[in-house]
């Protein structure tokens, strides 16, 4: 075969491939063969029926496009190894150039191509630094809330109540019947129908309407409610008066803390911190990527994007379905269509998690960070454990065993996925601090500090 490389714009890459005459005739044997077996000529067991009678029963073109499908099935591979074309995506064939000699052009998407620059001299400070007291003292609270008790009281709704009221109103999408709300003491951006509702029902009891207006701004997310004002009827049905729990050596036992107080405040303070922390580090992590992506050079192919896009809506479904919702009435709900979302929302989140991944496995490529046992077998037993709390039975898997087995590789996957991605990112964290060191110096170090104990030990022993 001779192939001629023609590279293109969009990153794939034009494959003009001249076919040896008799190559393809060999081709266009076996395909009159293939034609013989399926079909009925007379006088002939199938697929015994000599060429020159296949090609009068069925015609040259018949058998021409069966040769080409099986020259492409069986030599599509050798054309790629061929002109060391490394394929990002399964390719086409564009054209059929010519038959005389046999000439056919393919389209193929490469491979993601990543070049990191200089990253080595990016620098970011990491400047995280633990949550004070007070919001420890909060996060105290909100553990309360959760242990408390409610019983319903006639009296007027006061900051934190829980209360159950009627809504109504002549904008459709704001009626309720029966709808819950708790009292806050300050905003909350996920309450309904807007922040700081529940707080002008203050001062209301059992029993008593209110009428609240409300203008909502043009930008407000709900396509229906956009620059409108609106009259809320509200009516309370109920108010359940709550009661925190002291903090005692009783709520450490049962929030499974510990067995004293003390065990209580460490590990409120511990889950802060830990909390805090991970909300810096997605912070920090996202603005050290795109300042590494700025000298960087990301090559990809649009079939490359339109794939991690697949995988932002399949994720998105997976939510949807968990809140009984699907993907249709999603749309309906934000007033969009599948191709609008996609354009507007999916292709931007895909764009940003495909080329971090990229980035991400290139550091790994480059810096020749490996996987170790230790750090994957704890990663796998977390992500156990964790599905063991949602209340997954293992024993009872689709599939019996073979099933156990699909979700047991997958999970290991996905662990090794997540152990070499935070690797990756201690490595870039270590550079744009100034830390950086080799993998293999890394290695050394720890090696040395385990051996020097105990070497300590053994020369005790000896004394």
């Amino acid at each position: 075969m001779n192939i001629e490389k023609q590279y293109q714009e969009d990153h794939s890459v034009k494959l003009i491939v001249e076919v040896d005459q008799d190559k393809m005739a060999t081709y266009k044997r076996r395909a009159a063969t293939k034609i013989a077996s399926r079909g009925n000529i007379a006088g002939f067991r199938p697929g015994k029926a000599p060429y020159d009678i296949v090609v009068r029963t069925y015609g040259e073109g018949a058998i021409t496009e069966q040769a080409v499908d099986l020259f492409i099935d069986q030599e599509y591979s050798n054309v790629l190894k061929e002109a060391d074309v490394n394929p990002g995506a399964a390719g086409s064939l564009e054209s059929i150039d010519s038959l005389e000699p046999p000439k056919f052009t393919f389209r193929v998407p490469l491979a993601p191509e990543v070049n990191l620059g200089d990253y080595h001299s990016v620098r970011m400070p990491y400047e995280w630094q633990a949550p004070d007291q007070a919001a420890v003292d909060a996060a105290l609270e909100d553990m309360r809330q959760m242990y408390a008790t409610t019983e319903n009281v006639e009296r007027a709704i006061e900051l934190g109540d829980y209360v159950l009221v009627d809504v109504k109103s002549e904008t459709t999408e704001l009626n309720r019947t029966g709808f819950a709300t708790f009292v806050r003491k300050e905003d909350r951006d996920t309450e309904w129908p807007y922040n700081g509702f529940a707080r002008e029902l203050v001062g209301l009891k059992p029993g008593e309407s209110k009428t609240i207006k409300h203008d909502f701004p043009a930008d407000w997310e709900v396509e229906e409610l956009k620059d409108k004002s609106a009259e809320i009827e509200v009516t309370v049905k109920t108010v359940r008066g709550v009661t925190l729990p002291d903090i005692n050596e009783e709520l450490a036992k049962m929030t499974g803390a510990g067995e004293t107080v003390e065990d209580l405040l460490a590990a409120v303070k511990k889950d802060v911190e830990t909390r805090s922390q991970a909300e810096y580090d997605d912070k920090y992590f996202v603005d050290l990527i795109e300042k590494i992506k700025e000298g960087a050079t990301i090559k990809y192919h649009e079939h490359t994007l339109e794939h991690e896009g697949e995988h932002v809506l399949s994720d998105l479904a997976n939510r949807l379905s968990q809140q009984g919702m699907d993907l249709d009435t999603y749309f309906k709900v934000r007033s969009t269509t599948r191709e609008q979302f996609v354009e507007e929302e999916v292709k931007p989140v895909a764009k940003k998690r495909l080329e971090r991944g990229l980035l991400l496995d290139e550091v790994v490529r480059v810096e020749k960070i490996q996987l170790d046992n230790e750090a994957l077998d704890a990663e796998y037993n977390n992500t156990l454990n964790g599905l063991a709390q949602q209340g997954m039975d293992f024993s009872k898997i689709r599939g019996g065993k073979k099933g156990q087995k699909q979700l047991s590789e997958a999970i290991a996957m996905e662990s090794a996925s997540r152990v070499m991605t935070r690797k990756a990112l201690d490595m870039i964290k270590s550079i744009a601090m100034g830390e950086y060191k080799p993998v293999e110096e890394a290695k050394a170090e720890e090696t040395s500090e385990e051996a020097a104990p105990a070497e300590g030990n053994e020369e005790k022993a000896s004394e």
